[in-house]
This record gives structure tokens, sequence and C-alpha cells, in this order.
């Protein structure tokens, strides 16, 4: 017995076919734990709220004759305060962000000891780093907010 197709069944079975491919992707992707799809952070409207502050700080450090300067060296991240500011009166925190993976990030508190702080090179993988540092200095606060490729 032979079985015939005509051109109308081809074409549904063709359909069948893809929309079937599509929807196992899309179930494989949405319960498998390897692809993770998170936000940058988990509180982002609670971040959002506080948004205004963020402009004004940036603002502050734009307006400062030298920003903090990142250098990466050997031995890990090298960040520079401004030379102008007594590095004793600082105190912060500087927040690093992986966007393709939420258990890399971390934050480290700003003490310093000398006009740098270091980030060891064992804390940081290799990959793109949204890198936030907010600080404090004579009641004033400063945000400086860049991206890099580590």
């Amino acid at each position: 017995m032979k079985i015939k197709i005509n051109w109308g069944a081809a074409i549904v079975l063709a359909f069948i076919g893809f929309i079937s491919f599509i929807l196992f992707f899309v179930i494989k992707m949405n319960t498998n734990k390897k692809y993770k799809h998170d936000l940058v952070t988990e509180e982002y409207y609670k971040q959002e709220l506080h948004f205004q502050k963020e402009i004004d700080a940036e603002k502050n450090a734009i307006a400062l004759t030298k920003n903090i300067t990142i250098q990466k060296t050997d031995s890990g991240l090298l960040l520079s305060f401004p030379q102008d500011k007594n590095y004793n009166d600082i105190s912060g925190t500087v927040s690093l962000y992986r966007p393709s993976n939420k258990n890399l990030d971390f934050e480290i508190p700003i003490a310093l000891s000398n006009p740098e702080l270091l980030i060891n090179d064992e804390n940081m993988i290799e990959g793109r780093w949204n890198i936030k540092v907010n600080w404090k200095y004579d009641n004033k606060d400063y945000l400086f907010k860049t991206s890099l490729v580590y």
C-alpha cells in the first residue's frame, strides 16, 4: 500500500514540525537551570526610586578636577581615588556586577590606607564587569560608574 501525500498535507506537516521544534527549545530554555535569565539586580524597582540621588552623585563626581581611575594590574584591579582628597575621610562601597551571572556579583567596603584600592585578581573572572563606586567625602556623595572587560 502506497501512501500519497499531496502538497497541502505536506505544508501542514512542515508547519507542525517547525512549531514542535520551536516549542521544544522554548520549553528547554525555560526549564533548564543552566540557562538562567536573571535581572541585573534583585531589587530593580527599589533602585529606581533612588535614581535622583544617583544622578546628583554622578554630577558631583563629574565636577571633580580628577575622578577615580581604574587600571588593570598583575595583582588585580587598581582603583585610584583623587589625590586632592584626604583618603582617610573617604567611605563607601565598590560594587562589581557581572551581567552574565549574578552569582559572581560582589561588594567591597571602602577602607583606604592610601589613595588606592586593590581588588585582588582571584576575585575577578575574565569577562565584562559593571563597576559602581559609591563614595562619600565631606558629607557629599559621589558616584563613579564604568564597565570593562577584565
